[in-house]
């Protein structure tokens, strides 16, 4: 998919279309398409036009850059000023942030045009954003399919192109995956490399923001937008820039295949698409290498042991006293366990309760700490690969997007994460690409994960990819026909 950013820059420099006139189409584009797609749980159309007059002003003074004036969208557990933000969780249900998250700021300083926030797995708990109590937004390819999670609603947006860009956040792999199911690119940063102020927290040590684009180019554009240290974020750090104009000389590169990815469990349209991308690489001349990953087995394991202890901890603050809606009880005890009973969703429920009892009395060191030190060994283990290549291949999930409407929280459903969660884990960059279809037309992601600070890389191979491939992936006959 060709660059929107550079595309939407150019008109509007060339004053062949204006702030306005753009804001225009999109939310004329939003009002005929969000009945069907339910990406968008709120829209901020009285603020775009706010800040699309102030982008103009930008970019007739002379000093927009080439973000000024473009659409984004953000995901619902990204706090904006002024815009609701929910997690879509009825316990947020009226919550409007009296500030910004770091991200969002970071785009509107430099004129970018917020359109509204993106339907998303309550609290980012889920694999197919079905989870959310506003209902599951829909695969713009086909209806009838999941958009994924927990970010789906960012990736069905930018897919549907009701959205230029996205912002979404990626905890076990809620960018990467809905960004393979809709057929677009999710680009999960270093973790600290982009700050964690003003995202709502599922588990900290994982939490990270990245975009949802068109292209890697644009995901670059987005990321150099956003990414730097924060001194409202002890964790976050200063990063190498990723230019997107960089080059990458393919034929220096070792790529890693690591084989524990293309087991039984990735079905056999997902390794020939895998395998085809391997060899385009291959003919481009890069070494091609097959390494091991011998932790994968326990990888999705220990993602779910860490990142539901440390939910416990975070969704704790949901009492009723603090933050969120409330219902009376007789006393503080009662109030809290009729709010929190009455408003979180199931897989909330059940992955605080799980988290809880990790961390419980006798069961810390037999869980939690076990799970730990299978991080730890995912760390090393990544490591030594990176000691032998400059990046490695898998594919973003073992499926395409699997229909809507099943059991979320089933086996299944957790297992869709078992490709992304090991560069969560060790806080690596990766990057899901289009790189095929099912023959019933449905996209394929291939993940390309990259050494830690080596965002830059990970972009630059995923750009080279996409432009020597050209993957096209067409929307379905319900949304064409409403464009």
């Amino acid at each position: 998919m060709s660059g929107r950013i550079m595309t939407l820059a150019r008109l509007l420099r060339e004053r062949k279309i204006s702030c306005r006139e753009l804001i225009d189409r999109y939310i004329c584009r939003i009002e005929r398409l969000n009945p069907l797609l339910n990406a968008y749980v709120f829209t901020a159309a009285k603020q775009s036009y706010k800040q699309a007059e102030r982008a103009q002003k930008m970019i007739d003074g002379g000093f927009g850059d080439i973000l000024c004036g473009i659409p984004v969208a953000a995901k619902d557990n990204i706090c904006t000023e002024g815009v609701p933000t929910t997690c879509c969780s009825k316990i947020l249900q009226g919550h409007i942030p009296l500030y910004s998250a770091y991200a969002v700021r970071r785009l509107e300083e430099r004129g970018a045009i917020l359109l509204g926030k993106t339907n998303m797995d309550e609290f980012a708990m889920g694999s197919s954003s079905e989870t959310s109590c506003y209902g599951a937004p829909s695969n713009p390819v086909n209806l009838s399919k999941s958009a994924g999670g927990s970010s789906g609603g960012s990736a069905v947006a930018v897919a549907a192109d009701i959205a230029a860009v996205a912002l979404g956040s990626d905890t076990g792999g809620s960018v990467r995956q809905p960004a393979a199911f809709c057929g677009v690119t999710g680009f999960r940063p270093t973790y600290g490399t982009v700050s964690r102020s003003g995202l709502i927290a599922y588990a900290s040590s994982l939490d990270q923001i990245g975009p949802i684009a068109a292209s890697a180019e644009d995901a670059a554009i987005i990321y150099d937008a956003i990414r730097g240290r924060d001194c409202l974020d002890m964790t976050s750090v200063e990063s190498p820039s990723a230019p997107s104009l960089v080059e990458t000389d393919i034929k220096k590169l070792t790529v890693g295949v690591p084989r524990e990815f293309f087991s039984d469990m990735v079905s056999d349209e997902v390794k020939s698409a895998i395998g085809a991308a391997i060899c385009l690489i291959e003919r481009a001349g890069a070494r091609i290498k097959e390494v091991s990953f011998p932790h994968l087995s326990a990888a999705l394991s220990a993602y779910y042991v860490i990142s539901c202890a440390e939910a416990s901890s975070n969704l704790g603050r949901y009492d009723g006293v603090r933050y969120g809606r409330r219902i009376e009880g007789a006393d503080v005890e009662e109030m809290m366990v009729k709010t929190r009973s009455a408003y979180f969703g199931r897989e909330v429920k059940r992955r605080i309760m799980l988290g809880t009892f990790v961390l419980s009395g006798g069961y810390k060191s037999r869980y939690f700490a076990r799970a730990c030190a299978v991080r730890e060994s995912i760390c090393s283990a990544f490591e030594q690969i990176f000691g032998e290549c400059d990046a490695i291949i898998t594919p973003t999930a073992p499926t395409a997007a699997f229909d809507k409407g099943g059991n979320p929280s089933s086996a299944e459903a957790y297992s869709a994460d078992i490709c992304t969660v090991p560069a969560s884990l060790a806080g690596l960059p990766a990057v899901s690409v289009p790189c095929g279809l099912t023959e019933g037309g449905l996209p394929i992601g291939m993940q390309i994960i990259c050494g830690r600070m080596k965002d830059s890389l990970a972009l630059s191979l995923a750009r080279f990819y996409e432009r020597a491939a050209d993957v096209r992936v067409k929307l379905c006959g319900e949304v064409l026909s409403e464009l």
